[in-house]
């Protein structure tokens, strides 16, 4: 009874392989094209990694943003090519698809904000409005850039803070760069008294600037008389130097202004206000009855 059963099932199992033979042979075709489908796209995912890396690297992109990018590539063919590979063995991709659109959805409203800083973070190591160690002001925050990050961008202040920023906030307005360009216009305000010699206060200040080797003297200089104010002749002094040497030029010209005036003896300004009185008529008395 066994072997009678046993031998049922096996006629049972050669008649399934014959009446199913050219599916069994189409799906295991497909199969190995599925598997090979599967090999060449995760070459092609390892190769296109290594391209994107390579060529953000020839545009000094930083390493952070380049290894991020290549990972969402690579992972990204990676997808594609599984979905090519279930499409072929006939899987309904269609429903696979729309799963994956409705996940990355929903994920990217969970992680707008997020987002929205990485792809700042992209621009800003991509275009470089600024370097490490350039000193910036963007809104209300001025400070020397310490390290550019994919999501923030983190500044040291002139007095000791460090000061975290996202990268969103950063492009969202306008950015001031101190440090990029080699040269840089010093620009002062001189004020001395109105019994000051016009010509002679512009020839101690010039004499001053022309003392002072950091100054750039082909790049121009300027000193005139920029307004007449209530209590003082204000003048106006442009210089060039060199934008390493802009704070000590900026406080040794002061300094030197300061005692060039005093042994010139002319007058610095201070706060004035004339006062006039006058005496009222006294009331004349009045005439008796």
């Amino acid at each position: 009874m066994v072997n009678t059963s046993i031998d049922e099932h096996l006629t049972q199992f050669e008649t399934w392989l014959a009446a199913n033979q050219t599916f069994l042979i189409d799906s295991a075709i497909n199969l190995a094209f599925a598997f090979v489908i599967i090999i060449i796209g995760f070459i092609i995912a390892r190769i296109a990694a290594k391209i994107v890396i390579r060529l953000m690297d020839a545009r000094a992109i930083d390493s952070t943003v380049s290894q991020f990018v290549s990972t969402l590539a690579r992972y990204a063919i990676i997808t594609f090519t599984l979905i090519a590979a279930l499409g072929h063995i006939g899987v309904q991709t269609a429903s696979v698809i729309a799963v994956l659109g409705a996940a990355g959805l929903a994920v990217g409203l969970a992680l707008q904000g997020s987002l929205a800083n990485f792809a700042a973070g992209v621009i800003l190591v991509t275009f470089r409005p600024f370097r490490v160690g350039e000193f910036i002001t963007f809104g209300a925050v001025s400070g020397t850039i310490t390290s550019i990050h994919i999501f923030s961008t983190t500044m040291s202040t002139a007095d000791g803070k460090m000061v975290v920023v996202p990268n969103g906030k950063v492009i969202a307005g306008e950015i001031i760069n101190f440090s990029r360009e080699p040269n840089r216009r010093l620009d002062m305000t001189v004020s001395v008294g109105y019994d000051s010699d016009i010509d002679r206060v512009k020839a101690v200040l010039t004499e001053v600037i022309d003392k002072d080797p950091r100054i750039l003297k082909n790049l121009g200089i300027t000193v005139r008389l920029n307004e007449m104010a209530a209590s003082s002749l204000n003048f106006v002094v442009r210089v060039w130097v060199k934008n390493g040497d802009f704070g000590d030029v900026n406080f040794d010209l002061l300094e030197n202004f300061k005692r060039a005036l005093d042994a010139n003896k002319i007058n610095l300004p201070y706060p004035q206000m004339d006062v006039h009185l006058y005496r009222s008529a006294e009331p004349s008395s009045p005439s008796p009855r």
